[in-house]
């Protein structure tokens, strides 16, 4: 049996106040819409079609590098049955269609797997129990307990208001007779709008008995509609992924101090102190330790590595048993092979720092190769870029450069060279020498002046 996924995101989300259409507003650095899309692929749809209307050039042009997604607009705000029948021409191969809300980020897959695997060939619904139910449509049940219809907030009845039980809106209906029940829905209500809800009392007119599942948490249907409620979803996502992390082995020193807006992937030991931010993908070997402060974006810190306080770590690899910060920052392309110590305010940027080396103080390294057991001293700084192009440095192995050195790129280092420190090195210094540029210190006699009366 075939399932198409509908993801309705045509809303304009006023309440956001926003020039952005709502279903792109970012949770954990993804769209809301994309969450949505994200959990629906785990299902292995046949097809998702995301339903457009407010901003939907803004919409599609987000995701057009996801051929998989089918389009369809929705021009007119008609309501939720109007705009899953924008959808239904895209659908005609499945046998199930399964509707979601590109503003309701936080469903689980599992709970989807249950309501389709409850629906069957059926009718399933997904409906929620709560204290407060104001504003949602109320589930009303025969006296046998069966569902029979759902009723909205503007059109319920006294009776009708005080039922506890709502519609979440997600639902698994079979295609065949949706496309027919669709064709019947009437617009004569509160809101003047074609209700997909009411299509249930169409299936159960039709003899269907409506299959129920009810999610873990009331998170999983918890729609955006402002700021607020965005902020609020936040924490619960990213609380979510710090029981996670706790429950898989790693030490989060304040799991209310972490956000990871990517993934991250980890071995065993691992411990991450406060004010941690993760972005993209990141990996985390044995017994790393990050410090407090930090961001993570698209990193690889392999096993032993420590990484201080206060760094930055983007698009870079820190190899095995290395020593990072505090206060440093790796650039797209910084590869520390290994037992490196990269030390206060230093900068690395597309540049390999071979095993063992160590730049440990106030150093700018861009465009370099260094090789093992170098030692680059303080103020130490790679001139890769001559107003027009990039040019590399390569240091050999077991160099020895002093402090205030400027590498004046092309140039190259000879393994076991020393620089004398305060020197600008613009051409190749031999292997094993000690090479400098400076000019000859004198003293001369001088009357250091003094401030007239």
């Amino acid at each position: 049996m075939g399932t198409g996924v509908v993801i309705l995101a045509a809303g304009q989300g006023t309440r956001m106040k926003s020039a952005k259409p709502k279903v792109l507003q970012r949770l954990s650095g993804k769209s809301l819409l994309e969450h949505v899309i994200d959990c629906a692929r785990t299902l292995s749809p046949e097809k998702i079609v995301v339903v457009y209307g407010h901003g939907g050039e803004q919409v599609r042009d987000s995701l057009a590098d996801q051929p998989d997604l089918l389009w369809a607009e929705q021009a007119a705000q008609l309501g939720t049955g109007h705009a899953v029948q924008q959808a239904l021409p895209l659908l005609h191969t499945v046998d199930q269609v399964l509707v979601l809300y590109g503003d309701v980020p936080l469903t689980r897959p599992q709970t989807l797997q249950e309501l389709i695997s409850a629906a069957g060939n059926g009718f399933g619904l997904l409906t929620l129990n709560l204290d407060d139910p104001a504003g949602y449509g109320r589930i009303v049940r025969n006296g046998d307990g069966r569902v029979e219809r759902i009723v909205e907030q503007k059109d319920a009845g006294a009776g009708e208001l005080s039922i506890k039980e709502i519609n979440t809106g997600i639902m698994s209906i079979p295609r065949r007779q949706l496309e027919g029940w669709i064709g019947g829905l009437s617009n004569n209500n509160a809101q003047g709008e074609y209700y997909l809800t009411d299509v249930l009392a169409m299936a159960v007119a039709e003899g269907f008995d409506i299959q129920v599942c009810q999610p873990e948490s009331a998170l999983e249907a918890e729609g955006v509609n402002d700021r607020l409620q965005l902020a609020r979803l936040e924490r619960a996502h990213q609380e979510r992924i710090a029981d996670r992390l706790l429950f898989n082995g790693v030490t989060l020193r304040d799991p209310a101090r972490i956000d990871v807006r990517g993934s991250i992937e980890h071995g065993q030991d691992v411990e991450i102190d406060f004010n941690v931010l993760i972005e993209g993908r990141v990996v985390l070997g044995d017994n790393v330790r990050i410090g407090a402060n930090c961001v993570l974006r698209n990193a690889t810190v392999a096993s032993d590595s420590e990484i201080l306080d206060n760094c930055v770590i983007e698009d870079a690899h820190v190899g095995p048993g290395s020593k990072v910060g505090p206060f440093a920052r790796l650039r797209p392309g910084a590869d520390l092979v290994g037992g490196a110590h990269i030390g206060n305010f230093v900068e690395i940027k597309k540049s390999v720092v071979g095993r063992g080396s160590k730049v440990n103080h106030l150093s700018y390294i861009g465009d370099t190769d260094i090789g093992e057991g170098v030692n680059i001293g303080a103020g130490t700084i790679t001139c890769n870029y001559d107003g027009a192009n990039k040019h590399r440095t390569t240091i050999g192995d077991r160099a020895f450069i002093g402090s205030n050195t400027a590498l004046v790129a092309p140039v190259k280092v000879g393994s076991d060279a020393t620089i004398g420190a305060g020197s600008v090195i613009s051409k190749d210094a031999a292997a094993k020498q000690l090479t400098l540029t400076r000019a000859r210190q004198v003293s001369l006699k001088w009357q250091r002046p003094v401030k007239k009366k």
